[in-house]
């Protein structure tokens, strides 16, 4: 749980405001410290504290600064009660367009830290925020892990607001709420929770809440750290958050009746519950024709078996069933083996090791380098191991086969939880043959079955046919749109479920 920690008032001097703020901030040379003498007669004494390089210097000073030094008529705010000097300020000498009282030093501290500046003035018990952030950041560019040939090129950038101003884009309806909360004791980054008010199923809403608030870090330093503290299960290989840098599909997600989570120094999203049929699909299947998304979306689930056990069927075939394969590819299997040192089995696992070892070499490389290693160093490597008698052609052509269908999976989470699955079903396929297979099926359907992604079975809609058949409609197949105006069944909310 989180502590509760005492916090200390705004004195009513400014002396000792600016030397309490240096003791917490001392030994940090980019905390700027300036004293202003303010109003026509320059009798009211003020102090403003920001972070050098956080903050927009030009608006602070322009929007702010000069008013109070050349604007200020001390005659007028003596007319108010001194415990009203501050406000008074504020609503006559300020024209930043964002400005809060600061009740206590601790919270000046938080603010001055985040970017803003903080207004002390002399006499009061109240600071004011001045909305100024202003530190650099990447501009809005295409996402470059999930490309699209038609739709939106936007994606997320570093920059929390910048994220949601983007989503805010594509659903402008009053009723899409936005609550902010800070996590990590020590980092305090600023978390969003985006919902729509009427779609989101308020179970969902309160479990996500819930986690956020019971998280106890230090800091956060990317959204992955909020997603594995928040799921269900820690120790399943499958993800039960989904996550993106593409705005159309957060606001997909919301339309659905889903959770987005928003965290500040991170382009990834997450989208909250997460089901095994949302991982195979792309936010381009809805941009493209009904038809053409239906086909690639089956190419997609044919993809899914070859992914996972292509290479365990070699395994278990060629070292425990040879006689299920016809008479002429069984002769040609057993003579191009007759040279080979090693066990099918250990074809397999050292193949799938220097592709997974290439595939790594290039995502690190950056640039066209990285793809043409990767293109380079597969041919070479698997043609040098053919030629060297180490491996078997088709033990290349089975895992080519299988590293190419892996690709096609659109989630990169996903495919990455489906390739370790992979290692486990060879290891089953050189123990114990087509049987260690279908035990090893067993086994991960049961896990599938059990899984929930808060409160949601993992395998909706599947796992409920009854109930959900007509989610039916965007799964392995895409309807047309007309037909998909529906939000599916398992996250409707109460009040829909009443109707």
């Amino acid at each position: 749980m989180k502590e509760n920690k005492v916090e200390r008032k705004i004195e009513t001097d400014l002396n000792k405001n600016i030397a309490i703020l240096k003791e917490i901030l001392k030994d940090a040379d980019d905390i700027i410290y300036r004293r202003l003498e303010c109003g026509k007669n320059q009798k009211i004494k003020m102090g403003v504290v920001y972070i050098d390089g956080m903050t927009d210097k030009d608006s602070v000073s322009e929007y702010a600064i000069d008013n109070l030094i050349e604007n200020l008529d001390l005659e007028e705010l003596e007319k108010n009660a001194e415990k009203e000097l501050q406000g008074a300020i504020a609503k006559t000498s300020i024209s930043v367009l964002e400005v809060k009282p600061i009740l206590t030093i601790e919270d000046s501290v938080l603010k001055i830290l985040s970017g803003e500046t903080v207004l002390f003035i002399d006499t009061c018990s109240k600071a004011i925020m001045l909305s100024s952030r202003g530190w650099p950041m990447r501009g809005v560019s295409e996402p470059s892990t999930e490309t699209v040939l038609r739709g939106a090129r936007d994606g997320f950038n570093e920059t929390m607001k910048v994220n949601l101003t983007l989503i805010r884009r594509r659903i402008r309806d009053p009723k899409l709420k936005v609550k902010y909360m800070q996590i990590g004791s020590v980092s305090k980054t600023d978390i969003a929770i985006m919902y729509i008010e009427d779609k989101v199923n308020e179970d969902v809403l309160k479990a996500v809440q819930k986690r956020l608030n019971n998280i106890n870090i230090e800091a956060v330093l990317e959204s992955s750290y909020i997603e594995e503290l928040i799921e269900d299960d820690n120790y399943s290989p499958f993800p039960q958050i989904e996550n993106t840098e593409r705005p159309d599909a957060a606001a997909s997600a919301l339309l659905e009746g889903r959770v987005v989570i928003a965290v500040d120094n991170t382009p990834t999203v997450l989208m909250a519950p997460a089901i095994f049929t949302a991982f195979m699909q792309s936010s381009e299947d809805y941009y493209e024709r009904w038809l053409s998304s239906c086909m690639i979306r089956i190419i997609r689930y044919i993809a899914l078996p070859i992914t996972i056990l292509l290479p365990a069927m070699y395994v278990a075939i060629t070292s425990f069933h040879p006689n299920m394969l016809p008479t002429e590819l069984a002769l040609y299997v057993a003579a191009s083996r007759a040279n080979v040192p090693f066990p099918a089995y250990f074809e397999a696992f050292l193949m799938e090791l220097v592709i997974e070892l290439i595939r790594e070499a290039a995502i690190r490389i950056i640039g066209p380098v990285g793809s043409t290693i990767g293109l380079v160093g597969g041919l070479v490597i698997g043609q040098s191991s053919v030629e060297a008698g180490l491996i078997t052609p088709l033990a290349v052509i089975v895992v080519a086969l299988t590293a190419i269908a892996s690709f096609t999976i659109p989630s990169y989470n996903f495919s990455t939880s489906l390739r370790m699955i992979r290692f486990a079903f060879i290891f089953l396929a050189a123990t114990m043959g087509l049987f260690g297979i279908s035990i090893g099926l067993c086994i991960l359907i049961i896990h599938l079955c059990t899984l929930k992604s808060f409160g949601i079975p993992y395998l909706s809609p599947f796992s409920s046919f009854v109930e959900n058949k007509k989610d039916l409609k965007d799964t392995v197949i895409r309807h047309k749109i007309h037909n998909l105006v529906h939000r599916p069944q398992y996250l409707r909310s109460k009040k829909e479920k009443g109707l």
